[in-house]
């Protein structure tokens, strides 16, 4: 049966950590944290029932870096040198079984809620999120100013220095699902005439900068993976092509990973729900670049997993859904 998944189940080193095979849990929010962000008892019972599961490693879900930035109620907080003690316990739930933790660090920019962050969304640009059902308040957020960029580029480094601090063993910068940094990225959304908006390049200037600062407070031997929401698969939005020369443009600024997904539209793809729905927009990154590329969305089976690896759509596998609703998929998949 091992042979079948030969690709499955071959190690994978990401930067200087050596993965034992290529499927991975990626984030998926749960929300079971205290009104404050704080990690709950029910939580380590969640991950650390996953983490029995024989993955590689888990990406816990999305983790604000600022209140500023708080997507909903009971998402994770990673704000804080308070919320170490609690991630500590997290990260150990997961290690016990050899499966490697990396933390997601989001800010949510015009997607937070002005009723949980008690105030106005701030976003590259005034302009409502394009995305169905609404994200944030549904109004147009304040635009931010270049002060307020580079305070959030150092939130996001000292999140880093905190999720080291808990013994992740990586971290994950969230640019995608139509959150902050996803929203410079757009063209849908980022409609600023400074340096930070126009061609692509401006438009990834805070991703290169959060890039640079997350690796000098976390050293060379720490996991950066970042997930790029690289098309937005919509009129006007991100295509293909800017997902491909972004790609190249972060590997360059020092991400050890790509973890590949969709930009405005989310996680979904109107009209697609075959395994590996990005596979498009992710075998031509994975040409492009020489860091290993993740891709989820849609796979079901070990099957679909080994047959995307084959098809070199990706070099790891993220099954979110699955995992998420039977922590033992994976031996599962392997007994069958």
């Amino acid at each position: 049966m091992e042979a079948k998944y030969k690709l499955s189940l071959t190690p994978i080193a990401i930067g200087n950590v050596i993965l034992k095979n290529r499927i991975v849990m990626p984030p998926i929010a749960t929300y079971q944290s205290t009104d404050d962000g704080k990690v709950t008892n029910k939580m380590l019972d969640y991950y650390g029932a996953r983490a029995t599961g024989n993955l590689a490693m888990i990406i816990t879900e999305h983790s604000y870096i600022d209140i500023r930035g708080k997507a909903r109620q009971n998402q994770l907080s990673i704000s804080s040198d308070g919320d170490i003690e609690g991630l500590k316990r997290l990260v150990d739930a997961i290690h016990k079984s050899g499966t490697r933790a990396v933390a997601q660090l989001n800010h949510a920019g015009s997607a937070a809620p002005s009723d949980v962050t008690g105030e106005i969304a701030k976003a590259p640009s005034s302009v409502i999120l394009p995305v169905s059902p609404m994200m944030g308040d549904g109004t147009a957020p304040q635009e931010l100013t270049v002060p307020q960029i580079a305070e959030i580029v150092e939130q996001f480094a000292r999140a880093a220095e905190r999720a080291k601090t808990a013994g992740y063993d990586g971290v994950e910068i969230h640019s995608a699902h139509a959150y902050l940094l996803n929203q410079f990225y757009s063209p849908l959304t980022n409609h600023r005439e400074d340096n930070y908006g126009g061609n692509i390049d401006n438009r990834l200037r805070i991703h290169r900068e959060v890039i640079r600062a997350v690796r000098d407070a976390v050293g060379k031997e720490f996991i950066i993976s970042l997930r790029l929401g690289g098309c937005d698969y919509s009129e006007g939005g991100s295509v293909i092509e800017d997902s491909v020369y972004a790609s190249k443009v972060l590997a360059d600024a020092g991400i050890d990973m790509l973890n590949i997904t969709g930009g405005m539209c989310r996680y979904t793809r109107k009209g697609h729900n075959e395994p590996g729905y990005f596979q498009d927009m992710s075998s031509a990154i994975k040409k492009a670049v020489s860091i290993p590329v993740m891709l989820t969305g849609g796979v079901k089976t070990l099957e679909d997993a080994e047959t995307l690896l084959k098809n070199e759509a990706a070099d790891l596998i993220g099954v979110g859904r699955e995992i998420m609703k039977n922590p033992y998929w994976l031996n599962e998949q392997l007994e069958g």
